[in-house]
């Protein structure tokens, strides 16, 4: 989507609904096409939170629990979150229909995988925003432990990528004597890292301090020309973060 906005939008197309990552992204509005944001597993077979097709969403959300499904949001102790806190995600469906019945020949990550209530443990974590719309926080593994604040590598990466010049962001943990963990962010500049503008990394930092915390804007940024990816053309962050040592 964001490759199509350097290129002319056609006053007339046939573009009528989107999915994506989330909904009502404002950058986006441009293509004059309802966007619906979704979230889905491998282990959901389908799309476990949906947004509405034909009623509003509330912006930069993944939408609400889909019918198949049932859906917990929960503090690490159990306790449910309150509206507006983050929390970790746990679905619920039909074994075998809407939900995975087993890993294959893996009886303990089976087992691991759900909670004494049966709720499958996605690994994610959410927030709960009003009238039961979810907004996408992170993966566990991706959250950052910055001086005792746990910060998702998602925000600051959706500041970042809204900067002119910047192709793709990806944001990962480096070690720090003092605070456990600091962000740092590896960037694809839109035409490469010799075409990057000079005041590439001024402009990203100046973004990060205008819409983040002191203790979220990165402490380093690395330009490159591509990223390791993983399954799908996700960024492989474990290999992002060997390089930082």
């Amino acid at each position: 989507m964001k490759a199509l906005l350097e290129h002319e939008i056609p006053r007339h197309h046939k573009f009528r609904l989107w999915g994506t990552a989330v909904s009502e992204p404002p950058p986006f509005a441009a293509f004059g096409v309802k966007t619906i944001g979704w979230w889905g597993m491998t282990e959901t077979i389908t799309h476990g939170i949906v947004g509405e097709v034909n009623q509003p969403n509330t912006p930069m959300s993944i939408g609400r629990a889909a019918p198949e499904y049932q859906i917990r949001i929960v503090e690490d102790d159990g306790r449910p979150t309150p509206v507006g806190g983050t929390g970790n995600l746990l679905i619920k469906g039909t074994s075998g229909l809407s939900l995975f019945s087993e890993y294959l020949h893996n009886e303990k990550a089976t087992r691991e995988s759900f909670d004494e209530h049966g709720y499958f443990i996605t690994g994610d974590r959410v927030t709960l925003l009003e009238n039961g719309f979810i907004k996408f926080g992170d993966r566990t593994k991706d959250m950052l432990k910055v001086g005792g604040e746990n910060v998702a590598a998602s925000e600051i990466e959706q500041v970042i990528a809204v900067v002119p010049g910047v192709r793709e962001a990806a944001v990962v943990a480096k070690k720090h004597p003092m605070l456990d963990e600091v962000p740092v962010v590896f960037i694809i500049p839109q035409a490469g890292v010799k075409g990057a503008p000079a005041n590439l990394h001024d402009t990203v930092m100046a973004a990060c301090r205008t819409s983040l915390a002191d203790f979220k804007v990165p402490r380093e940024i690395h330009f490159v020309d591509d990223m390791p990816r993983s399954t799908l053309e996700k960024v492989a962050k474990a290999e992002l973060r060997k390089r930082l040592g």
